[in-house]
């Protein structure tokens, strides 16, 4: 295992000892000053990569896992993967730093908080740094997990347990239905390496596979990244502390479809399905959460609609991108990949704005006590650092200079223009639609963000509401957002230099062809003249301000929407209809008796093994190897069923204890007669300590009565016995029939070599099997003592009556 492995379990390994610094020195100093040396270390670390990957090198590691099914934990370094390991890091950086001072060490499980933000921070660098589908998957699924959590970490609240809950069972089908869409591309390929199935793009597009594994993969990223119609679990999310929400849903888990979609565009880019499912369903989703965020009143709640908003642009900027891959590699393409540089830039721009963003948020539900927007105003004079660093987040979102997130703005505009003049994928009849959606979500876009600005901190004071004197947040608060505001204004200063080392390497690894013929090169300027996408700029604030100025005016058309067709209700309708249906199922058979369980169980049997069996044409036997049975064989046999059909007519259970007895017994003859003499030692040690066993246990026990029990039962058990017999019988004669491979006997012909036993059967459960064995002894100690502890339980009185009830 090599360091950048170390590395990458770090988080992991650092969450086991957060329990006893907090133990430690809790009083005195807060947890998270130590958890914060964590992604501190291994941003540094990672930085250290950013020449290498700028000059267009990759790195791959291997560790073994499970090499014999070729599943090792290989690590990738590429552009992409780097740039998102640093977002994660260096947004939690600044997430632990600014939780130091909003979450009390007083109050607060600071232990169970930093252990869960540690799992989720290593599940999110092992997600982008995995090179095989299955660690892959297995970081995937431990983020929905440690995300669910941290979501209800306030678990004594019902909505925190509904919103954790919510976001678990969406983001976990979505995670089986991606894994189950990687099989198939493995199939596909034949292979497990990402990387290698990229480089097998041709076969993927021309198989049969390839509808059902764009939908099953696309189907984890939607909902990971809260696209439409998945996108219900993220409001639900805000009720986490705010520094999870900035954590979870601005810069890290949100993005994990995101990162999918960019890593897997080389094998699936180009081609129809995939340039529609990602392109529509972004730009759905895009006017679906700028539109839903005007009406919200809870500042999280809005930042949510936002963050859904947000993470459409991208989406859809990553399907429209995809067209690049259409032509064959050559520059005819070149003017689509700006695109996919568009979603690069936007995405990490997105990761400052919205976290500096959600921390103000939090800074002012802790000094207000309150996110309700009807209940907030005029806190720009209270307020001042806060009031400006929601103006440099907000006018970014908005796509305003100067900051950076005008730059992404402008490209997003300039994607959508050039989607428009598509002759391909039928975009010459709905290519017009783009640019005009993109423009009405970008209008909404403009208006809430004012919302966040003007509801919040202009207007009339209302602080009479507010339970508490209000002021500025504590400096240390405000230092992470500070940060994240300064790298706004950073950015859009100086964007080509974070485009040279972040943004082009991850372009190049999301379009590896035109990287190769150089055909990736671009130059962000804040000015670029009076064009197309700057008056699409004009126009959005033109219009935004007066739809903003007349909010009320149009605000009631919100109400025309019926309830009943919100998806939160269909949600919640659907869960309940489920359960409805899983609780009508289960009472259907968990009936309580035993008789039906085991019907269940041999009627299983018959059906999926004596099913194979018939279908897959294995019935052959071959009987021409038997040897001939003697008389006294058939006498054991014959003195074998008297016995088994003893204990079917046995009237008390003594009788059938003996019988069962009895019958282990002649099977010790067997083993004599077909020279197994340790096999029959064995057996009759074992039926003789069960049978007393069974003595002494069933001794304590009433008498057994006698079932009537009506014909159709009878009739049914006796259906179902021959059936199990006739199956088992099949299978046993089938086996014998078709020897499929050369017989392992021989191996243990050296077990006095090996093992250094003259008895092979002892060699075998003592050397070749010891710890199989070991455990089967365990296990039978533990049966053997819980029969003891029966036999030897004196019960008072009133235990009795208790038990019995």
């Amino acid at each position: 295992m090599s360091l950048f492995h170390l590395i990458i379990l770090f988080p992991f390994l650092y969450a086991v000892v957060v329990p006893f610094l907090y133990r430690k020195f809790l009083p005195k100093i807060h947890t998270g000053w130590f958890v914060l040396l964590a992604p501190l270390a291994i941003f540094a670390f990672l930085l250290s990569y950013m020449p290498l990957v700028s000059s267009g090198k990759t790195i791959q590691m291997t560790a073994p896992w499970i090499p014999a099914y070729d599943i090792n934990f290989t690590a990738y370094i590429d552009g992409l993967s780097l740039l998102f390991g640093l977002i994660i890091t260096g947004i939690g950086v600044l997430v632990v730093l600014y939780s130091i001072y909003y979450m009390s060490k007083k109050r607060e499980a600071l232990h169970n908080f930093y252990i869960y933000l540690l799992l989720f921070m290593g599940a999110m660098l092992g997600l982008v740094f995995s090179d095989n589908i299955f660690t892959l998957y297995v970081f995937w699924e431990i983020t929905s997990i440690s995300s669910f959590l941290l979501i209800a970490y306030w678990f004594q609240r019902d909505k925190s347990r509904y919103g954790a809950l919510k976001s678990m069972l969406i983001t976990i089908f979505g995670g089986l239905s991606m894994l189950a869409g990687l099989i198939l591309l493995s199939i596909i390929t034949d292979t497990y390496s990402i990387q290698v199935m990229m480089s097998k793009a041709d076969i993927i597009q021309t198989h049969p596979l390839l509808v059902p594994a764009i939908v099953l993969i696309l189907l984890g990223a939607f909902t990971k990244s809260a696209q439409f119609p998945f996108s219900i679990w993220l409001p639900d999310a805000m009720e986490a502390p705010t520094p999870v929400s900035a954590y979870l849903h601005s810069a890290t888990m949100v993005k994990a479809g995101i990162y999918l979609v960019a890593r897997f565009t080389p094998a699936f880019g180009g081609i129809p399905e995939w340039f529609w499912f990602v392109s529509i369903i972004g730009l759905f989703t895009l006017l679906y959460g700028s539109f839903n965020a005007v009406k919200q009143t809870d500042l999280k709640a809005l930042l949510a609609f936002s963050t859904v908003s947000q993470l459409g642009l991208i989406m859809s900027l990553l399907g429209l991108g995809s067209a690049a891959l259409y032509f064959d590699i050559g520059p005819s393409g070149t003017v689509y990949t700006i695109a996919v540089f568009a979603a690069l830039f936007h995405l990490m721009n997105h990761s400052t704005f919205k976290g500096c963003l959600f921390m103000v948020v939090g800074i002012i539900d802790l000094q207000t006590g309150t996110r309700d927007i009807r209940r907030l105003g005029g806190l720009m004079h209270l307020m001042p650092i806060s009031f400006t660093l929601a103006v440099i987040g907000s006018f970014a979102m908005a796509g305003l200079p100067p900051f950076n997130g005008f730059l992404s703005k402008e490209l997003f505009f300039t994607a959508t223009l050039k989607a428009s003049d598509m002759s391909f994928f039928h975009m010459d009849s709905f290519g017009t639609i783009v640019p005009v959606v993109a423009w009405i979500a970008s209008v909404f876009t403009f208006i809430y963000c004012m919302i966040i600005i003007f509801k919040t901190f202009t207007g009339k004071q209302k602080f009479n509401q507010a339970d508490k004197q209000i002021r500025e947040a504590p400096f240390g608060m405000l230092i992470s957002p500070l940060i994240l505001a300064a790298t706004v204004v950073v950015i859009f200063l100086f964007p080509n230099y974070f485009s040279q080392y972040l943004l082009q390497p991850a372009w190049a690894a999301v379009l590896p062809t035109f990287a190769q013929r150089d055909l990736l090169d671009i130059n962000i300027s804040a000015w670029h003249g009076f064009n197309t996408e700057l008056f699409m700029t004009i126009g959005i604030v033109a219009v935004g301000t007066l739809m903003y100025k007349y909010l009320k005016k149009w605000y009631g058309i919100y109400r025309f929407y019926p309830k009943a067709l919100t998806l939160n209700h269909l949600y919640a309708l659907a869960l309940e209809k489920t359960e409805a249906l899983s609780l009508s199922i289960t009472k259907g058979y968990m009936t309580g008796f035993v008789r039906d369980y085991l019907v269940y169980i041999f009627t299983f049997i018959i059906v999926i093994i004596g099913g194979a069996l018939y279908l897959l044409g294995d019935l052959s036997m071959d009987t021409g190897n038997d040897a001939l049975v003697n008389a006294y064989e058939f006498a054991l046999i014959i003195g074998t069923v008297i016995l088994a059909a003893l204990v079917l007519v046995a009237r008390s259970r003594l009788t059938a204890i003996i019988a069962v007895g009895a019958l282990g017994f002649l099977v010790v003859f067997f083993f004599v007669i077909f020279r197994a003499p340790d096999l029959a030692l064995t057996q009759l040690v074992v039926e003789t300590i069960t049978t007393v066993l069974f003595l002494l246990c069933f001794y304590h026990l009433p008498k057994l009565k006698k079932e009537n029990s009506p014909i159709q039962f009878k009739a049914a058990n006796a259906l179902v016995s021959l059936g199990v017999g006739i199956v088992i019988t099949i299978v046993a004669l089938s086996a014998n029939g078709n020897r499929l491979f050369e017989s392992i006997s021989s191996y243990y012909e050296d077990a006095y070599e090996l093992a250094g036993a003259k008895n092979i059967v002892n060699a075998i459960l003592v050397d070749f099997r010891g710890f199989d064995t070991m455990l089967e002894i365990l296990v039978l100690t533990m049966a053997g003592l819980g029969v003891y502890a029966l036999v030897k339980l004196r019960l008072t009185g009133s235990e009795k009556s208790e038990g019995a009830e």
